[in-house]
């Protein structure tokens, strides 16, 4: 039989496996669990087929739920995408909150909370972009665009800083991913009624 301290540690490793396996998917769609049994409707195939989406499968498995799959339209399916990215920015936003309150480098925290900052604006957009996606699908394709830098700065501060955190890493590329889904759905939306904006 092993030793208590090699027990001890064997339980650490799985329960630290066991709640970073967790965290990381609630960052894809928080609150919810995703099955990719629901089949796609043709919004969601032909958006997760368009030239902006970074990363096709994850844009399939996000947009796999109940309500997103029976969006009538291009602005029902728009204004669902922008809920999920500010929601998808919270979670993240928890992560980093949960990480700055730990110690560390002056030069970290700085970028920690250059990061906090990048996700509130992040959800304040999507939040706004969500409420204004009918009135003037242009300037919503500009504030969804405009998120896509902050987050990147936010990257380029963690780098810089030497910041490791997979969960933070996970977030922002995820982040990114949404921001693409935003974005192709708000130059589908334009495209699709060119003479009204």
């Amino acid at each position: 039989m092993a030793p208590p301290n090699q027990l001890c540690l064997v339980l650490v490793i799985l329960l630290s496996v066991f709640l970073l396996s967790s965290l990381s998917t609630s960052a894809i769609i928080p609150k919810a669990n995703v099955s990719l049994s629901i089949p796609s409707s043709q919004l969601v195939e032909n958006l997760c087929n368009g030239k902006a989406i970074q990363n096709r499968r994850f844009c399939l498995k996000a947009l796999s739920t109940p309500k997103v799959i029976a969006a009538m339209d291009t602005t029902q399916l728009g204004t669902l995408i922008m809920k999920l990215g500010a929601a998808n920015a919270k979670a993240t936003l928890n992560v980093y909150n949960e990480i700055i309150k730990k110690p560390c480098s002056p030069q970290s925290l700085k970028a920690l909370n250059c990061c906090v900052e990048a996700y509130k604006y992040a959800i304040l957009s999507f939040e706004m972009v969500s409420s204004e996606f009918v009135e003037d699908p242009q300037t919503v394709n500009y504030d969804v665009a405009v998120i896509g830098p902050e987050i990147a700065n936010c990257e380029k501060e963690l780098i810089n800083a030497k910041v490791q955190a997979p969960r933070l890493i996970t977030g922002n590329r995820f982040i990114k991913y949404y921001v693409s889904m935003g974005y192709e759905i708000t130059s589908t939306l334009e495209l699709e009624n060119p003479n009204e904006y």
